[in-house]
């Protein structure tokens, strides 16, 4: 005679994994101070449940902007964490994303069941409630293949900027120094760089041109397929 097949009794959650850049700095997370238990006072990514009727989507970007007040300007599927005992309270399986913001643009602001929310340097990171500092590992290694090959971290730059801002950014993901001259060479052959009239004074050298972003010549190369590799 066969067992009675066991009823599933599994939450689905969202977290999210959201870097940011300020200038000549550390790459930066965001986490969340939890006011609730289990963890309460640990620090935490974003995240939370989604509701009965929520595409999760939709329940990332409600969680960002109740716990930090946060809209990220890239947004993307990490992975799916569901190993069982991952959350005391119950069988929890989470969809990380992974997204990036210039937090020049966006004010911190904590609520529902964050009691904080900071900037931390990837390099700093506190000690992570649930199995959250797994979930950052695989998402900063995700970034920094994704940048090889998708120039994806003008979201991080303001919306004018110097060619130099731009290399120190991604000497910055990818942890460790370019080539410069190869480097330049590279990104600008993709037109992906409008210039401007504008020039930013830096050192005692000459003041440089600043840049823009062509999203449209990005979206186009998108579709056609390219890659980019960083030496």
């Amino acid at each position: 005679m066969e067992s009675p097949k066991k009823l599933q009794d599994i939450k689905v959650a969202v977290d999210a994994v959201i870097f940011g850049y300020f200038d000549k700095k550390d790459l930066q997370l965001l986490l969340i101070k939890r006011n609730i238990e289990p963890f309460k006072g640990g620090w935490a990514l974003p995240g939370g449940l989604v509701l009965d009727d929520e595409n999760l989507d939709d329940a990332v970007k409600r969680e960002l902007h109740e716990e930090a007040g946060i809209k990220p300007d890239f947004l993307e599927q990490l992975y799916t964490f569901g190993n069982v005992g991952r959350d005391p309270r119950n069988r929890v399986v989470s969809i990380a994303y992974l997204g990036l913001v210039n937090p020049s643009y966006h004010e911190l602001f904590a609520d529902s069941d964050a009691e904080d929310a900071q900037w931390f340097s990837v390099n700093q990171l506190p000690k992570l409630a649930f199995d959250h500092q797994t979930i950052i590992d695989i998402a900063l290694k995700r970034l920094r293949t994704k940048i090889q090959y998708q120039p994806i971290g003008f979201n991080l730059l303001s919306e004018e900027f110097a060619f130099s801002d731009l290399e120190n950014l991604y000497k910055t993901i990818v942890g460790k120094e370019i080539d410069r001259r190869n480097f330049r060479k590279k990104i600008m052959s993709y037109d992906l760089l409008n210039e401007t009239n504008n020039l930013k004074k830096e050192g005692s050298g000459r003041p440089g041109k600043l840049f823009t972003f062509n999203q449209e010549k990005y979206k186009e190369l998108e579709e056609e397929g390219f890659y980019f590799e960083i030496k």
